[in-house]
């Protein structure tokens, strides 16, 4: 048995799901439109450049979550799936997390995305376990902060560590699939990187380093 590690973003699917939460406020004229988007956008921009000050990214999406209720929380999430994450699904992605279903492979979600935006989409992707960025919640309540590490560059490699002793894997073989220079830590960690629809900057390291690459789209 092995571990199949997924990254989510323009990984399993064919997009960001944070970035298309933003844009789902924005068509909702839930927020300030012009504001939210040019920072929604610059962020985003700032993601695929390898240069997100999370933290600050995070502030930006949670803040925004805590003005609304947790029955509108969860409205919202649903919807946001329907218009929004549906759209982007790859059956390619869907068929590969089969087979490594029929492997006995233990199936696991590691994303810099928060929980909130990724647990109903690695629920309907039908995986074993998620490893997110987590929101800090206080009293039922979003602060805007989230619990270290992030989920993010050298943060999944910690995240993903902590997470095999916990569960007594050490010694399994993982896979990880992602498309993103950010992942470059993790890919390296891992016995069976495998590149998937890469960018440009990790197309060229993963030539480099004679790495698979594969495309789900």
């Amino acid at each position: 048995m092995a571990v199949a590690i997924f990254d989510l973003d323009n990984t399993l699917i064919a997009g960001d799901s944070d970035h298309s939460w933003g844009e789902f406020l924005v068509q909702k004229q839930l927020v300030d439109v012009a504001s939210y988007r040019r920072s929604n956008d610059q962020f985003y921009e700032d993601y695929k450049r390898g240069e997100l000050d999370i933290r600050a990214y995070q502030r930006f999406v949670l803040k925004q979550v805590a003005q609304f209720s947790q029955a509108e929380q969860s409205a919202l999430l649903t919807e946001f799936m329907q218009c929004k994450i549906e759209p982007l699904w790859l059956p390619k992605a869907v068929a590969l997390i089969e087979q490594h279903r029929q492997q006995g492979d233990y199936l696991l979600i590691i994303t810099a995305t928060n929980r909130f935006i990724t647990a109903p989409i690695a629920a309907a992707l039908k995986v074993d376990e998620l490893i997110a960025t987590e929101p800090e919640v206080i009293d039922g309540i979003y602060t805007g902060e989230i619990i270290d590490p992030p989920c993010y560059q050298e943060g999944k490699v910690a995240r993903w560590q902590a997470w095999l002793a916990q569960q007594g894997r050490e010694n399994e073989t993982c896979y990880f699939y992602s498309d993103s220079i950010n992942d470059l830590p993790l890919l390296s960690a891992v016995q069976q990187p495998i590149v998937v629809d890469p960018c440009e900057q990790l197309r060229l390291a993963a030539n480099a380093k004679d790495w698979p690459i594969i495309s789900l789209r």
